[in-house]
């Protein structure tokens, strides 16, 4: 999967958010600053974390002088500089909160990601990401997951098939379903809940499945069982604190959404400076 931080998707999700902050225009900026007014301000980490979306600010500051110090995947200590920019006060200021809100939120799905990728080092198993995105900012938010250094799954429903519990009993059994795919040219994967189900994945001849809040002590049964004729993944559950014992357990992969959808918002700050 090949994301870019330039995407026209992740262009217009900038404008938009500009939009949404900014409105008719900045009241309190305009009339407090004067339009000749010029400053710097610089982009600090106030936490230890995995920098992601820095890239986002020579869109945000196209018009402004910009120094970025930082790249995305990069660890940082707190009080380190991420990035400095310097030319019109007032756009310094309007821009500050959308800077922020990227940075912030993209920082802190990336240094959770790498928490998860260090937990497991050495295991031989890596870390997935998921679907469980902000609506809308779905490729920034892998592209953050991926700077942390999980991989990108599928980007979307239209990439590759993942036959979950619901379309197994809507296609009427796991082998229908694998079935409906078996000369399709995309990766297929199927998710399977119960050792019943596994079975017959592994009779349709699955070659990759996701054991769907599996314990670790029956994902060890199954990697028994299954012998290598297939690549694993474990979903459903996966933490921190058990995501080693997964890997452990023979997992080529382990997903979790949580890197997404719980990630918490990492402390940055925009200080400025007058001229």
């Amino acid at each position: 999967m090949n994301l870019t931080w330039t995407h026209p998707e992740i262009t217009d999700g900038i404008q938009r958010a500009l939009a949404e902050d900014i409105g008719s225009g900045d009241i309190t900026t305009n009339t407090c600053i004067r339009e000749d007014a010029r400053s710097s301000g610089l982009f600090l980490a106030r936490e230890p974390l995995v920098v992601a979306g820095v890239e986002l600010l020579a869109e945000l500051y196209a018009d402004e002088q910009l120094e970025i110090l930082t790249e995305s995947g990069a660890s940082v200590e707190s009080e380190v500089i991420l990035a400095r920019v310097s030319g019109s006060a007032r756009r310094l200021l309007t821009l500050e909160r959308t800077a922020l809100n990227f940075l912030q939120r993209l920082s802190g799905i990336a240094t959770l990601a790498a928490q998860f990728v260090k937990t497991i080092d050495g295991t031989g198993c890596e870390v997935l990401d998921t679907r469980k995105t902000t609506p809308g900012l779905r490729r920034l938010e892998k592209l953050a997951a991926q700077a942390g250094g999980a991989k990108n799954h599928r980007i979307g429903l239209h990439d590759a098939v993942l036959i979950k519990n619901n379309h197994i009993t809507a296609a009427g059994g796991v082998g229908a379903a694998l079935e409906c795919f078996r000369d399709s040219d995309l990766p297929v994967e199927i998710e399977v809940r119960s050792f019943a189900e596994l079975e017959d994945a592994m009779i349709a001849g699955a070659r990759h499945v996701l054991l769907d809040n599996f314990t670790a002590s029956d994902v060890r049964a199954a990697m028994a069982k299954m012998a290598g004729r297939t690549v694993i993944e474990i979903s459903g559950g996966i933490t921190l604190e058990n995501v080693r014992e997964y890997a452990e357990a023979g997992a080529d992969y382990v997903s979790s959404g949580a890197i997404t959808h719980s990630a918490r918002a990492v402390d940055i700050s925009f200080r400025v400076e007058r001229e």
